[in-house]
């Protein structure tokens, strides 16, 4: 069964620049909690009560402890076929670009380039201080608890974008041109409700963008779609990839 029409695969096969933007459901199907809403709970706090600079100023070692253990949780999870498709459909197109939500690192665990991680990665800490990033695998730096700077000595912090923050100029500049130049964008496992990686996918169908939602549920997105398919995304996007490049050797 074809999932998409004939003429809307061909028209996928001749794009010139293909955007993805991906979010919690795609991570949920590796089996990685969604940290929020129901069942969202850490000991007793929520995700809201925890991920702020304000929790982080409190009780800094409360906040490590929870990303220490959210980052265990994310280090044992394996890409699922959604990830290891758009990875693949990289390696088959210069042209893919990838923008995530999740903080995970599966998508690079899945082998994707031009990629921009706009909420951080939970496997990278950020000075307090002086700014510098570091990977939380190097030695020094991956014991529990407390983190401090190897350059400065002061207290490392996730590097996530935390509720209430601002994004990286740089990456939310490179964020919107990729949005304008898309000619297709696909929008995977994202409730639309963080209002940033809504506004991409919808500036991209603003500007001539054929938009494919792929997601159990519908959301505030899905009436610009010009398709939804309610579904895993690793159960669509290898139909989708076999039908754009039927000659693709299998996995």
């Amino acid at each position: 069964m074809s999932a998409l029409p004939p003429d809307i695969i061909q028209r996928i096969r001749s794009a010139k620049n293909i955007l993805f933007i991906t979010g919690a459901e795609i991570s949920s199907e590796s089996g990685i909690p969604t940290f929020r809403g129901e069942g969202g709970y850490w000991k007793t706090f929520k995700a809201e009560e925890l991920a702020t600079p304000e929790a982080f100023k409190k009780h800094p070692n409360v906040v490590w402890e929870w990303y220490d253990w959210r980052r265990g949780i994310c280090a044992d999870a394996k890409p699922n076929p959604g990830h290891l498709t758009i990875a693949k459909w990289q390696l088959a197109s210069p042209s893919i670009h990838l923008i995530t939500q999740n903080v995970d690192g599966l998508h690079p665990k899945a082998g994707s380039k031009n990629l921009l991680e706009i909420h951080g990665n939970i496997f990278r800490a950020r000075c307090t201080s002086c700014g510098e990033n570091f990977s939380l695998m190097e030695e020094g730096i991956n014991q529990p608890g407390l983190k401090y700077c190897p350059i400065c000595e002061s207290l490392l912090r996730p590097d996530i974008v935390w509720f209430g923050e601002g994004y990286d100029n740089k990456l939310l500049t490179k964020a919107w041109e990729l949005s304008k130049a898309a000619q297709i964008v696909f929008v995977i496992g994202t409730s639309a409700n963080v209002s940033v990686p809504a506004n991409l996918a919808l500036t991209a169908i603003r500007n001539g963008a054929l938009g494919i939602e792929i997601n159990p549920e519908t959301t505030t997105l899905t009436p610009s779609m010009q398709f939804h398919f309610s579904a895993k995304s690793g159960e669509v996007l290898p139909e989708i990839f076999k039908e754009v490049f039927p000659d693709a050797k299998p996995n």
